[in-house]
């Protein structure tokens, strides 16, 4: 049976599966900052770099694998469904309109799909889930807030590859905070990683990392339980939102930030109960993923099928 693989790219480190179907035969993953490459190279470099880095890895692996015969690449910004060109990756600066799946695949010699990377994992996690009628939100918490809907069996990406930008929608209006989207005040300035980085900095005045202010919460610092909890409320009040106008009861919480959930959820709890419309209160089935690092790279595999 033919093989295929998933790649899932994030800010700091891109992984990739091999499958056959959708068992995992194999993964890989390399430790390689995407966001900090972007900066340090001039704006019409930036899209040559990130298809030679990629050709690079793929073809190493392709000759460990001969069999794979498509390749789907679950990918951070926005990818115009029509012409297949990603416009922008606001946490990737100077990449904008590139049309990744026919520079890989010119490359590659193989069939390429690229989705939009929340997307890829919303479809991984709903083929584990066993592929619910109702659909599922996928909320991702990384670097960034990356938001996916699966709605009638595929991902909705809306006319121009933007729907369910979930990270996007704004919860301090006019806030402090500058966004790479351009905007102020996005929910992923404040429920990411960077996000938490950037809490508990303006409380403390000292730069770590999330994974470090997790730690630190856990031992009872107050600063960084605040910052935390702050997250924890923002992300309730984007997703309450989201839900009057989806309405999808199925909701999956994953990314490495979603490895800290103890310290958000009775912040987000508290908070999605007070903004939800009274009849949704309740009907919210909230989980949180026990996928590690597979959705991603799962459902940019399958989507190559679909």
């Amino acid at each position: 049976m033919a093989l295929t693989f998933g790649i899932d790219v994030g800010g700091t480190n891109f992984r990739v599966g091999v499958f056959q179907g959708e068992k995992l035969v194999e993964q890989y993953r390399v430790e390689k900052n995407l966001s900090l490459m972007c900066k340090k190279l001039l704006p019409e470099h930036v899209g040559f770099e990130i298809i030679r880095m990629f050709t690079d890895k793929i073809t190493f692996l392709m000759k460990k694998y001969p069999e794979v015969d498509a390749i789907g690449v679950g990918f951070p910004g926005f990818i115009d469904p029509a012409t297949h060109i990603l416009a922008q990756s606001p946490n990737l600066p100077g990449l904008k309109n590139i049309n990744i799946a026919k520079e890989l695949g010119d490359q590659l010699g193989k069939k390429v799909v690229v989705e939009n990377d929340a997307n890829a994992a919303a479809y991984g996690e709903y083929c584990l889930a066993g592929k619910p009628v109702t659909g599922l939100i996928y909320l991702g918490l990384g670097t960034g807030v990356g938001g996916g809907l699966i709605y009638a069996g595929k991902p909705f990406v809306g006319q121009h590859g933007t729907a369910m930008e979930a990270g996007h929608i704004i919860v301090e209006p006019n806030g402090s905070r500058q966004c790479g989207c351009g905007n102020r005040g996005c929910v992923e300035q404040y429920a990411s990683a960077s996000g938490v980085a950037i809490s508990y900095d303006e409380l403390t005045h000292q730069k770590l990392t999330a994974h470090e202010i997790a730690t630190l919460a856990r031992t009872g610092d107050e600063h960084a339980l605040k910052a935390y909890h702050q997250a924890g409320e923002s992300l309730a009040m984007m997703l309450a939102h989201v839900q009057k106008v989806l309405d999808v009861p199925n909701v999956v919480i994953g990314g490495g930030m979603s490895q800290a959930w103890d310290l958000m959820q009775a912040a987000f709890n508290a908070r999605l109960d007070a903004d939800l419309i009274p009849v949704l209160r309740g009907k919210i089935h909230i989980k949180v993923s026990d996928a590690g690092d597979i959705a991603g790279m799962l459902g940019a595999a399958m989507l190559t099928l679909s």
